[in-house]
Parts: C-alpha cells; structure tokens; sequence
C-alpha cells in the first residue's frame, strides 16, 4: 500500500505542480463567470438598433397598418417600385418591404436591401402582417376584435414542492440549468482525466519507463497509483474550480444588483414597451433566476457530484488505463474509444431530452442505476429529487461497478503493459484476460 501511496504522489504532484494546471484552474472560472456577466450586461444595456423599413403596398391592405418597434421603424413610400430600389441602394442601411398587388392572390412578400436582414425581424414583420390580416377577416365577419384583444390572459405558473419543512418553489428553470451543469462536467471530466489516464499509460510503455517500474511493484499496484493520483488531480480541481467560481458570482452577482437598483432609483415612469423599462425587467429577471437558485439543494448536489464524479472516472479510467497498456501509440486506440465512450455519449443525449423531461420514468430509474450510465443520469435526476434509497442503491452499484471494471482492466493492464510491436485485437484482450498470474 505504501508504495501505491508514493505512486499516486508522484501522479498528483507532478500535475498540479505544471503551469498548465494552474492556468487552466484560475482562468476557466474567471472566462466563465465574465462571460456570463458580460452576456447580462450587454443584454440589459445593449444599444436599440433601430431598422428603417421603407413598404410599398401596392395591394393596400397593409397601408398604415404597421407599427413600429423598438428595433424596426416603418416609413410608407407612393413612388415607383424600381425608383425606390434605387433609393435603398443608396442609402445602403435601409430595408424595402415590397407588397405587389396581387398579394390576395399569390402572398408573396418581398424584403429588399444591401445587407441580409436578421431572422428575427423578419419574424416580426410576418408576425405583424399576420395579426393585421386575421383582425381583417375578423372585421369582416363582423367581429369586434378589441373585445377579443382584451379577452387574452396571461398566465403564470409557480411550482410549489412539498416537504417535511412545508412548501418550498420548485424553480425549474434553476433546476433544469444546475442538472445540466452538474452532468456536463461530469460528462467532460470522463472524458478529459480518462484520456490523461490512458496517454500517461502510453508515455511510460513507449519510453520503456514501465519496465523499470514493474520491478519494483506490480502492475496492478502502478495502476491504482496512477488512477488514484490523476483523480485527485481532478478533484483539486473542481473544487478551486467551485470556490473560485462561486466567489466570481457572488461579485458578479452584487455588481448585477447594485446596477438595477440604480436604475430602478432613477424612478423611469414610462409604459412598459419602453426600451428603459425592457433594460430593468432584464434585470429584475437575472435577480429572479438567482432567487431561484437560492431554492436548490447545493450541499447535496455538492456532495453527489463529487463521488458522482470519483465512481465513475474511477470506472471508466480503469478502462482507459487497459487501453493505453494494449497499444503502442494514440492513434490505435481509435478501435477501442468507441465502446467506452459510447455509454457516456448516449447518456448525455438521452439525459438532456428524456431525463430532463420525465425524470422519474423507468427509462430514467434504471439509467440511473446502471455503473455506466449513473454518474450522468443521477446528476440530472437529482435536483429535481430523488429518494435517498435510489440515490444510496445508485452509488453501491456504482462501486460495484468500479471494483469489477477496475478487476477486469487490471488483467488486461499486467500482460498489456509489457507487450511491445503487436497488433492488438479484441480476440487478444480476451486472451490476456484469461492467462494465469
């Protein structure tokens, strides 16, 4: 044991101890933490960029129908169709909206200008020709529409939870968001400390380091050591990871607040259209969203991501560490990624359009139980709740798991590591597997 010890101290001292590993500490959770800031501040203070859309309406039936908005200013034109493409080809930032006179008949509608328009606008000017066209038939069927325009409700819905300390906001926004999160670094961290795992493998049995190594311990030994060693590092990691970045958001956050209180200090008394009152409903949304959050079980979210996250890098470096010994180079484990990662890969896909969805299906109960699978669909399921007896089933199976993949890549690691020059088939893994010690 002492030597797996000094094994997995070599691993995990000689990781953190890199530049790389420092920059990539402290750098992902500031590019994060400003990215979302700077997305919140330049969506709340972002300049209106208006559009100015000449119509010509040859058919009449939009004329003076339109109206403008914060971002699209419509102007009606009497002249010629080809003067006024002339015109905007002049002017360059202007936009033609065309309606030919057989627009009853064929419903065409034409925008015209220099530079392409932007999806959305062109979904608000359909939107808008849409509304204008059902209040017609409306009318002419002898309907009053302000009766029908005043008879829209808008209806929103507060999920409450019951629990045994009385009823708490469900907030499935803030959950959708936190699963999502907490599966996708799971997700990554497989994929990123598993293939560390298998290229330190690799190094060593290509340098001939190994074969110093194994005289002084086992295989197995050197591969625990190695497994255990890159997966403190990976905890490390994740936990500055957690620190720096909820710090980072608690000052993002106080910078969010302090900012809407000003404005809404500025006591703007305007109509709710009115692109200041729009910038503090941006807001009064972000403070709505951290409220949310406030709402989740973080301690406990916390906690499972972290063996969440050992079990099932413990189990699938066990593997990534029997691949690098069975080759000789990176590009031969091409044949041998895709079983290991196809588990990952499709629990993802699943996770973030079944799980998500319908969280205490069968699809998702067993998904959750299965060692493969687990780590991602637990993390999904659980800030949504599960029961502790499916969480604590979960996470023995999980070790379960991990002891018998760890078992099964070390038969294969103890010939593998010392076998030079051949061509390593599936036939001759399982060949491996069953040789006497």
């Amino acid at each position: 044991m002492n030597k797996v010890f000094l094994i997995i101290q070599r691993e995990y001292l000689s990781r953190v101890k890199k530049k790389s590993f420092l920059i990539l500490t402290f750098l992902v959770p500031s590019l994060f933490i400003g990215m979302m800031t700077l997305v919140v501040y330049l969506t709340a203070n972002k300049d209106s960029d208006v559009k100015d859309f000449k119509v010509i309406d040859q058919s009449g039936i939009f004329k003076n129908q339109f109206n403008n908005t914060s971002n699209i200013n419509f102007s009606y034109l009497n002249e010629d169709y080809e003067q006024a493409k002339k015109a905007i080809r002049k002017e360059k930032e202007d936009f033609l909206l065309y309606i030919p006179s057989d627009y009853a008949q064929t419903g065409k509608v034409e925008v015209i200008s220099e530079k392409k328009p932007s999806i959305s606008i062109v979904d608000d000017i359909e939107t808008q020709m849409e509304s204008i066209l059902r209040n017609k038939k409306l009318i002419a069927a002898g309907i009053d529409t302000s009766v029908l325009n005043s008879s829209n409700a808008k209806v929103s819905i507060n999920a409450k939870q019951l629990t045994d300390e009385g009823e708490k906001d469900a907030s499935l926004g803030a959950t959708y968001v936190v699963g999502f999160l907490a599966a996708f670094m799971i997700y990554l961290a497989l994929f990123i400390y598993g293939a560390q795992v298998m290229r330190g493998v690799i190094e060593e049995k290509t340098s001939r380091i190994i074969e110093v190594i194994v005289s002084s311990v086992k295989p197995f030994q050197l591969m625990l050591g190695k497994i255990l060693g890159i997966g403190a590092v990976g905890l490390t990691q994740f936990l500055l990871w957690i620190i720096l970045s909820t710090g980072l958001s608690t000052l993002a956050s106080s910078y969010i607040n302090t900012d809407d209180k000003a404005k809404t200090e500025q006591g703007i008394k305007k109509d709710a259209n009115h692109p200041d009152m729009k910038e503090i409903n941006s807001g009064n949304k972000v403070q709505q969203f951290l409220k949310a959050a406030d709402t989740i079980n973080f301690p406990l979210i916390i906690g499972t991501f972290f063996f969440y996250f050992l079990g099932g890098y413990l189990l699938y470096s066990a593997l990534f560490a029997a691949v690098g010994s069975a080759v000789d180079n990176e590009t031969e484990t091409q044949q041998f990624m895709l079983p290991i990662t196809l588990p990952l890969i499709f629990t993802f896909i699943i996770g973030m359009n079944v799980i998500v969805n319908n969280p205490d299906s069968t699809l998702s109960f067993w998904m959750s139980m299965i060692p493969f699978t687990s780590p991602i669909a637990m993390m999904i399921r659980i800030p949504f709740g599960v029961p502790a007896w499916e969480i604590a089933l979960s996470m023995a199976l999980l070790v379960v798991g991990f002891v018998f993949t760890t078992w099964v890549a070390s038969r294969i690691y103890r010939v593998g590591i010392l076998m030079y020059g051949k061509k390593v088939t599936y036939k001759e893994l399982a060949k491996w597997f069953s040789y006497k010690e």
